[in-house]
C-alpha cells in the first residue's frame, strides 16, 4: 500500500513546481534582461532541466482542482502506511 501522505505531497509538489517555474520563465522572457551572471546562468539551467523533466510527467496536465478531486476520490480507499 502507498502511504497517503507521500502520495499527497508528491501529487501536489510537482504541479506547483511546474507552475512556479513556468511563471518565472515567462517573467524573465518579458523582462528582456540579456546580461546574466554565472549564478543566474546556473539557475536558468536548473530551471530548464527541471521543467524539461516535469513536462514529461502527468502533472503537466494537473490543476489544483484535479488534485483536490483525486485526493477526495482516494480518501475512501483508506490508504495506510
Amino acid at each position: 500500500k502507498i502511504h497517503s501522505n507521500i502520495l499527497k505531497h508528491f501529487i501536489i509538489f510537482f504541479p506547483q513546481v511546474f507552475q512556479l517555474l513556468t511563471d518565472l520563465k515567462q517573467q524573465r522572457k518579458e523582462s528582456g534582461k540579456n546580461k546574466q551572471s554565472s549564478g543566474q546562468q546556473n539557475l536558468n539551467t536548473i530551471m530548464y532541466e527541471t521543467l524539461k523533466y516535469i513536462s514529461k510527467t502527468p502533472c503537466r496536465y494537473q490543476s489544483p482542482e484535479t488534485v483536490r478531486e483525486f485526493l477526495a476520490a482516494m480518501k475512501g480507499h483508506k490508504l495506510t502506511k
